[in-house]
């Protein structure tokens, strides 16, 4: 018997698909060891998950690798994809990049044998993203700390901006209220990996970088990349932080406990 997924689990495998896979990129273009890895593979991967409901009878993102170039195609099926990790049901993918990995769990992998470079490749980045957002702890050296804190930002605001899309109840209702708004998320001294949201009338586009075209309406900003950390990763209290500096709050302090917990919001459904 086929039993349909609920609306939590479709949600979580939006933020997968759209917002956490897409970071395979990142993880690639800052990585040089698993960049070179790439510079030869030519071919289409795919993460995928069979969906009765959907129109493909599956959901997927699927990522154009040529040369170290990668496209990300989020929330998109590629109809032959040359390598594909094919889960059995939204609720198995889920619960694999939730890190609940068993039999029941693992994907079918498809075309590994006459692509096992790309197949390879593909999947030490995908082990390195999932073994950077489930650490415990910070990293220790620059490079990795800006890489995590990064992921992060575009982990957050790709998934709030999803769940408004997707007609999350709590989120959707703010965005619909809103005027046109940006909400960004920075660390002194390090613009290159800051991250922001443009919300309007229900409307809401997630971006990578400083938003320039105007000042940020709320901007949640952090003295240092290990303080970033400890509120990304829950270690460190943000009421506490905020009081000691080391998280500023650069417009109303409502508007940062609002955006405080649709980051949570996010991170429940992530993990």
């Amino acid at each position: 018997m086929m039993f349909l997924a609920s609306k939590e689990d479709v949600l979580t495998n939006k933020i997968f698909l759209n917002a956490a896979l897409p970071l395979v990129k990142v993880i690639a273009n800052d990585s040089p060891k698993l960049h070179k890895k790439l510079e030869k593979v030519h071919a289409v991967v795919q993460v995928s998950a069979l969906d009765s409901e959907s129109p493909a009878g599956k959901v997927a993102t699927h990522f154009v690798i040529n040369a170290g170039e990668i496209l990300v195609h989020a929330d998109r099926v590629d109809k032959k994809p040359h390598v594909e990790l094919e889960f059995k049901s939204i609720e198995s993918m889920n619960a694999f990049f939730k890190g609940k990995i068993g039999p029941a769990t693992l994907p079918r992998m498809k075309g590994v044998t006459k692509h096992t470079g790309a197949f390879l490749a593909f999947m030490q980045v995908l082990l390195k993203m999932s073994a950077l957002l489930g650490a415990k702890e910070p990293p220790k050296d620059e490079a990795t700390k800006k890489l995590l804190v990064k992921c992060f930002f575009y982990l957050l605001s790709s998934g709030i901006s999803t769940l408004n899309k997707q007609g999350h109840e709590e989120i959707h209702d703010w965005a619909l209220k809103s005027p046109d708004r940006v909400y960004s998320w920075a660390v002194d001294g390090y613009p290159e990996i800051s991250a922001y949201i443009r919300v309007k009338a229900g409307k809401s586009k997630a971006g990578r970088g400083e938003y320039k075209r105007s000042m940020p309406f709320f901007t949640l900003g952090f003295d240092s990349l290990d303080s970033a950390l400890g509120i990304l990763m829950s270690i460190d209290d943000m009421i506490e932080a905020t009081k000691a500096g080391r998280l500023i709050m650069d417009g109303a302090p409502e508007f940062g406990a609002q955006i405080g917990d649709f980051m949570l919001m996010v991170a429940d459904y992530a993990q």
